[in-house]
């Protein structure tokens, strides 16, 4: 009987520390997942927080920068700063809205020479698109929402039941969208080197195909991020892990030889202070500029130029498109398709050019849009 109780308390002892050990290898695995699920928060919150852009440093702000441009006020609350060239409007013969493109501001606007908009009456109204220079972000900016700002613009500085606009590279997606949403207020509208959204309905999957593997392999993941990922855009082309977008990296390798000599003639002609104005396109942050543009040009869109009707079917007012058959950032083979596509395109394809039009081409381009010189 001894020898049975001594096997019987020697047995609870071992099923008791089995029991503790099990209790403790539970607490340790509890622990251990516990942290692995801490560990794997954490680390998403540092993920979430990298992607997220910065707040805009809006102009006028505490810590933004200055407001020195004229403005409007829009419906919205927004302000749009602008820049006038050119005669008075009182006394213009042609009333102009000048849409910059990608990275720049009102200041950088392809007008032509004093002579020029002397002889014929020309005025020009350029403007810093939203979230550029001083122009308010918009973070809901669409191609249609672009056309309304500037029917608002151009009402609140009284230029007319109509108006002519004019969008250079990525200002394209502005008079685009004038095209579509507000042609009963255009006498005209003028695309020069528009840039093309590679997904828009309408163009030929080969053509785009190989008109999009035709660029750097950085841009080609710059764009999809943009189309696929737009809420990852900001932190691809901010990391240093590898190269965002050429364009919002300023890389010059995008550029032709002829686009290279018209830039070293733009900088050596600079006044410092001109200089200074012109680069303060991304001041307010880059996201809502820069970013904002590849979101915007290289999104979905709501309708797509390739299917666009004639707005103008009873010859009220000229559309016209340039392009340079040497531009490196947007494909000429996809311009000409755009154009064929829409016969109601006066159509000009400027052998040698790149991205880039000089003064001369500047006079050229203004008198054919207006005069209908050759």
């Amino acid at each position: 009987m001894a020898g049975e109780k001594r096997v019987s308390a020697a047995s609870a002892r071992d099923h008791t520390r089995r029991v503790k050990l099990k209790s403790s290898s539970q607490r340790c695995s509890g622990m251990f997942r516990s942290i692995v699920v801490i560990f794997l928060v954490g680390i998403m919150a540092l993920g979430y927080q990298a992607i997220q852009p910065p707040p805009p440093k809006i102009c006028g702000s505490p810590g933004g920068p200055p407001i020195t441009a004229p403005r409007i006020k829009l419906r919205d609350g927004r302000h749009l700063a602008y820049k006038e060239h050119g005669v008075s409007k009182e006394t213009a013969n042609y009333k102009i809205v000048f849409v910059h493109g990608f990275d720049c501001n009102r200041h950088i606007a392809l007008v032509p020479s004093a002579e020029i908009m002397e002889d014929l009456g020309i005025y020009i109204l350029s403007f810093d698109r939203p979230g550029y220079a001083e122009s308010d972000p918009d973070p809901r900016r669409t191609p249609q929402s672009l056309a309304l700002d500037i029917e608002e613009l151009a009402d609140q500085l009284e230029l007319g039941s109509n108006f002519y606009v004019v969008g250079y590279s990525m200002g394209g997606q502005a008079v685009w969208g004038c095209l579509k949403y507000i042609s009963h207020r255009l006498a005209g509208a003028a695309l020069l080197a528009p840039v093309v959204n590679y997904w828009w309905p309408g163009l030929p999957a080969d053509l785009s195909t190989e008109a999009y593997y035709q660029q750097f392999p950085r841009d080609q993941w710059a764009l999809r991020v943009a189309h696929y990922l737009p809420w990852l855009t900001y932190w691809w082309n901010t990391q240093k892990w590898f190269p965002g977008s050429s364009a919002a990296g300023r890389n010059p390798k995008v550029f032709s030889p002829q686009d290279l000599e018209i830039l070293a003639g733009m900088t050596k002609s600079r006044d410092p202070k001109v200089a200074a104005a012109m680069g303060s396109g991304r001041q307010q942050g880059e996201h809502e500029s820069a970013v904002r543009d590849l979101i915007v040009g290289f999104g979905s869109w709501e309708f797509s130029p390739v299917q666009l009707q004639n707005p103008f079917p009873s010859n009220e007012g000229p559309v016209h498109l340039w392009q340079g058959d040497d531009d490196r950032l947007v494909p000429v083979t996809l311009q000409r398709h755009i154009s064929q596509q829409l016969p109601w395109i006066n159509y000009h394809e400027i052998p040698g050019a790149g991205h880039l039009f000089d003064q001369a081409m500047a006079d050229t381009i203004f008198k054919a849009f207006l005069t209908g010189e050759k």
